[in-house]
């Protein structure tokens, strides 16, 4: 997995506006895609879109950048993220695995959090 798909895939993360940020989720997962983390199990493009704009509505203004990790062998790659303001300390620390598709799209995201804020 390179890195511009990653940066394509913060960048989608961070996409505010619906219009582009469907344009931006096509772009970067086939059609039948599934994305599953702890609070969220979708598939397809709608629902991926969805649960970006959950992730956005539950933590307005903060951005999401790439982490220190970036690995890819055959398929798959492993990244890590962070959730924060902008230039700040990540609130949350994510780890996510993707099994890309043949035309280099994500297929599959198995997302886990490895920092959360505490209630």
């Amino acid at each position: 997995m390179e890195s511009t798909l990653v940066e394509r895939y913060i960048a989608a993360w961070n996409e505010t506006d619906a219009d582009a940020r469907a344009k931006a989720v096509a772009e970067v997962w086939t059609e039948d895609a599934t994305y599953t983390d702890p609070l969220a199990d979708v598939a397809g493009h709608a629902g991926i879109a969805a649960v970006i704009e959950g992730a956005q509505g539950m933590f307005p203004g903060l951005v999401f950048t790439p982490g220190e990790v970036h690995e890819a062998h055959h398929h798959i790659a492993r990244f890590t993220w962070h959730l924060g303001p902008a230039g700040g300390e990540p609130v949350v620390v994510g780890f996510d695995v993707v099994e890309l598709a043949e035309d280099g799209r994500i297929r599959k995201v198995l997302g886990f959090l490895d920092k959360v804020p505490t209630a």
